[in-house]
């Protein structure tokens, strides 16, 4: 944030504060600040490109560590007994089926679901929860 003040800034004061101060001030003042700056105008220059470069960096970085990672844990509830019990899911596969361990009845995902996470669990599969089309 600050280096894109910087970026914002540095050239605003080159290019149209330095009029503005020749207004304000009178000649001989404005005469020494523009010696001044243009002394220093290559030094304004590096630090302007590093401050872009920099931003430029921080942003990517950012979005480089925002890449969502799915949730593997859910919990599942079968539908005939209520019984619940937290489940890894697999990311390279859906999982059609699954029996109950307190009423051993076989769990199928509901019509429009593609797995039995997505239809009984606390969690979508990791495909949806990428956005992507499941199985």
């Amino acid at each position: 944030m600050i280096s894109g003040l910087a970026t914002l800034i540095l050239p605003f004061l080159c290019c149209f504060g330095l009029p503005f101060l020749v207004l304000i001030l009178g000649g001989s003042t404005a005469i020494a600040v523009t010696k001044f700056a243009e002394h220093y105008a290559p030094l304004f220059w590096m630090l302007g490109i590093i401050a872009v470069g920099w931003a430029s960096w921080n942003f990517w970085q950012k979005r480089k560590n925002n890449v969502h990672k799915p949730i593997l844990d859910s919990t599942l509830t079968c539908p005939k007994c209520g019984f619940q019990k937290k489940e890894t899911m697999p990311t390279d596969a859906c999982q059609f089926f699954y029996q109950c361990n307190n009423c051993q009845s076989i769990l199928k995902p509901k019509p429009g679901d593609c797995c039995v996470f997505c239809s009984y669990g606390t969690v979508k599969c990791p495909p949806k929860q990428a956005g992507e089309k499941c199985c």
